[in-house]
């Protein structure tokens, strides 16, 4: 879990690190017009949508994450340095869509590792443990971005931005390639760190909680699994309710500026970034070993949405400072949801590997189609009150709850039919989903 975190710190860092660089010059540098910006955000996730379902297609088949994540890690680490070199718009945007392009091997790569050792009612905390890894980085992101951009203007003949990108993307580069005798790989394949009895625990452990055998699962090739995701409405429902929430919090790319709306220096707008992102940190785990201990994922889910509207309701409504600040606060908890739902949805796509390796990806994959809107929902013409991008928030994220709703309905039917039949066969019971 620990090498997981700090993966998915460089992976948002080096993703988010353009809206740092954009308060010190990034635009100006690279003669930005219009949205020029935001399509170079946005040019991100067509990369990342693109590769996402046959990357975790190739892991199951592979079967090495140990090998293929940090192999992936070091490419887009290098990616990240070389958008430090870029000397205009084409050269950025073109550096940003390969940059997606092999990001998008870790995220749902990490959820299905994640979901090959851990039974359901482990899975929400991993899952936290592992996304605060995003909220972290928005924290520690902004504390090494004032830093750097600080002291390292001019050094070199390179701008502050420029050296954002070049050690940013270095650090990434390291850590990939000590992570390749860190990271684990699945609980089926030969491995050095356990003993041969806590391998065939590991193993047991998952196929009890499936109640499927391992040798049924090694005959569903990968085509199989896409086939059988695809044509599991539960994936498109979840794909769906997901995109809503991500439109909603494509805030996280825009935090540095939604901070200097609060009238502070560069410097102080980043350091004020921090304590948001660790508060909705310490409250994602909180909420998720909650969810964990009573097996309950809707009210988990719905509460930080709910908290967050609240949030987005108080930007809207006043320029004070200190309300302004508090209504962050508010918003970035709303990842506590976001994080019980990813949970959610692993639990809720049944084996076997090959399906769950598709629909992971897949449900990601499409959610990731909102950060491309939500690239344009926070112009600086509708700032400083951001009313409008605040008024779209509270509606995607009202549409998710109410799809949410839905979907534990439709759970609690399918748990019932499950029940109804083993009765009528006197067998014992079975799979649950989680509401």
């Amino acid at each position: 879990m620990s090498i997981l975190v700090l993966i998915y710190i460089l992976n948002y860092i080096d993703r988010n690190n353009a809206a740092a660089a954009r308060l010190r010059g990034f635009e100006r540098d690279l003669h930005l017009e219009g949205t020029q910006f935001a399509s170079i955000l946005s040019v991100l996730y067509v990369g990342y949508i693109l590769m996402q379902v046959p990357s975790n297609m190739f892991l199951n088949y592979v079967g090495k994450p140990s090998l293929y994540l940090p192999a992936c890690m070091v490419v887009w680490g290098l990616i990240s340095v070389g958008t430090g070199l870029a000397t205009g718009f084409l050269g950025a945007l073109v550096a940003r869509f390969f940059l997606g392009f092999v990001e998008a091997a870790f995220f749902p790569g990490a959820l299905f590792l994640l979901s090959r050792w851990y039974t359901r009612s482990e899975l929400s905390q991993r899952t936290a443990i592992l996304t605060s890894g995003s909220l972290l980085s928005n924290a520690f992101g902004s504390l090494i971005a004032s830093a750097i951009l600080d002291s390292m203007q001019g050094v070199l003949g390179y701008a502050a931005w420029r050296w954002l990108f070049f050690v940013e993307g270095s650090m990434t580069v390291v850590v990939a390639i000590a992570s390749i005798w860190i990271l684990p790989d699945f609980p089926e394949t030969p491995s050095n760190w356990l003993t041969p009895k806590e391998q065939a625990l590991a193993v047991r452990r998952m196929e009890e909680e499936a109640a499927i055998s391992t040798l049924y699962e090694a005959k569903v090739t990968e085509s199989n699994g896409l086939r059988l995701a695809l044509a599991d409405g539960k994936v498109w429902w979840l794909a769906s309710t997901l995109f809503c929430i991500v439109v909603c919090l494509s805030f996280n790319a825009y935090f540095p500026t939604l901070s200097a709306t609060m009238g502070f220096n560069r410097t102080i707008t980043l350091l004020l970034c921090a304590p948001p992102w660790i508060f909705a940190t310490a409250v994602a785990l909180a909420v998720s070993r909650h969810s964990d201990r009573v097996g309950e994922r809707f009210s988990h889910i719905v509460m930080p949405f709910l908290v967050g509207i609240l949030g987005f309701a108080m930007a809207m409504s006043t320029m004070n400072t200190g309300i302004r600040y508090v209504s962050l606060f508010l918003m970035a908890q709303s990842y506590a949801g976001f994080i019980c739902f990813l949970a959610w949805a692993s639990s809720s796509i049944a084996h076997p590997p090959a399906k769950r390796a598709v629909g992971l990806a897949f449900i990601n994959a499409f959610s990731s189609l909102g950060n491309i809107p939500g690239s344009y929902v926070w112009p600086l013409s509708w700032g400083p009150s951001y009313w409008n991008s605040y008024a779209i928030c509270i509606l995607m994220i009202s549409i998710a709850i109410f799809m949410c709703y839905r979907f534990r309905r439709h759970l609690a039917q399918l748990n019932e039919s499950k029940r109804q039949l083993e009765e009528q066969r006197g067998e014992p019971a079975g799979y649950r989903y989680l509401l």
